[in-house]
């Protein structure tokens, strides 16, 4: 499957790429801005920007896309176990 065709097919799941991206940017800079995002573990931002994108996705794309929901369980759950302590 060539790039383009791929690029195609996403948009009836993703959405237009330029509002999708915007969108996830504008999340991420929130976070970005929040008091405590310092001081997470890389695992956590790591989990909350990818968070981001799927509710990007959820709100530019087809927000009954299974995949968007189970992904946005699966990075919460990777967020908040395992990482040990945080980082000087």
């Amino acid at each position: 499957m060539s790039a383009e065709t791929l690029t195609n097919e996403r948009k009836s799941t993703h959405g237009d790429w330029n509002k999708q991206a915007i969108t996830a940017d504008n999340l991420v800079s929130s976070l970005e801005d929040s008091v405590n995002w310092r001081t997470l573990h890389p695992t956590q931002r790591q989990a909350l920007i990818l968070i981001a994108t799927k509710m990007s996705r959820i709100a530019c794309g087809n927000p009954n896309e299974p995949d968007h929901w189970d992904d946005i369980a699966g990075y919460a759950y990777l967020g908040k176990g395992g990482h040990g302590q945080n980082p000087a």
